[in-house]
């Protein structure tokens, strides 16, 4: 695993220098950084200029240069199950589908598939899965099955926010490579500022503004499940602010604050990965927060 001090990319880079592939990486970490350096190691593992890429000017990296994304659907009817990158066939790319709200079983057995044929330019082959945390444990088992036998010369690079969803037998696979959170908050975007001043005031709010609250987040699982998700980052965001006021003058809130942290994580626990009702995920979050800030 990087350390807290390291560059998580330079570590990447140090892979491609010394041509030592794992066969599975784990980039975890808040924010774009994890995709990013995940689309750069891919893009890296096909170069084949003289020094370690994306060199941006082999046949490689031409082929797996930016393209128009295609959206793609978990069940495969409105879109491809994955793509590739750019359109180098070696490296194949999957995501949450566009109305998707899991990396679905479906698209990780079209990737077994594909990694069973032979790679087509010889070369390493790499295949990303964003939206790691996203997968549900039938995706993760089928993921563990691939990886107990991988096929050759080919990295599977997993990318989640948290790795904490992760079955710990598939993240014990992977070489983890730790991304540090970046330094905007949650709270300082313009996107969450008024919800965070929402969450703040819940101490003095009384069941039906929290059942009103949560009745925001009513309605179909793949639309609203992102605002759920958005609502557990600022409440998390919220809580590690208070937290650490908290401690450097000590108060007895910070139990309850720490109670309620525990509270989101399972939250999002069962959203990701138990198919749990939005609504009913966001009041219990929010009751959480409500007692928290009481």
């Amino acid at each position: 695993m990087a350390s807290a001090s390291e560059d998580p990319g330079a570590l990447l880079r140090r892979s491609l220098e010394s041509g030592r592939i794992h066969s599975a990486y784990l980039l975890a970490g808040p924010g774009p950084g994890p995709r990013e350096a995940a689309l750069a190691f891919a893009r890296g593992l096909a170069c084949q200029g003289p020094a370690p890429g994306p060199c941006e000017e082999c046949s490689a990296c031409r082929r797996s240069q930016g393209r128009e994304e295609i959206p793609l659907d978990g069940s495969g009817r409105a879109g491809p199950l994955l793509r590739h990158v750019g359109d180098h066939p070696d490296l194949f790319w999957v995501e949450r589908g566009v109305r998707d709200t899991r990396v679905r079983i479906a698209q990780v057995r079209e990737l077994q598939r594909a990694l069973r044929l032979r790679a087509s330019e010889g070369g390493r082959r790499a295949a990303v899965i964003a939206d790691a945390e996203w997968l549900n444990q039938e995706a993760q088992n089928a993921l563990l099955r691939l990886l107990e036998e991988p096929p050759p010369r080919t990295a599977l690079v997993l990318v989640a926010a948290t790795s904490s969803g992760l079955l710990a037998t598939l993240r014990s696979r992977c070489q983890k490579v730790a991304f540090r959170p970046p330094r905007e908050s949650p709270l300082d975007r313009p996107e969450t500022r008024e919800l965070a001043g929402r969450l703040a005031a819940l101490g003095g709010a009384g069941l039906p503004e929290l059942l009103d609250l949560a009745e925001e987040y009513r309605g179909a699982r793949a639309e609203v499940a992102e605002g759920v998700g958005q609502l557990l980052e600022t409440a998390a965001a919220l809580l590690h602010a208070r937290v650490t006021r908290a401690l450097q003058e000590p108060a007895p809130s910070v139990r309850a604050a720490l109670e309620a942290f525990r509270t989101l994580q399972s939250c999002r626990k069962a959203l990701v990965q138990r198919n749990a009702n939005p609504q009913m995920v966001a009041e219990r979050a929010l009751l959480a927060l409500r007692e928290a800030s009481g």
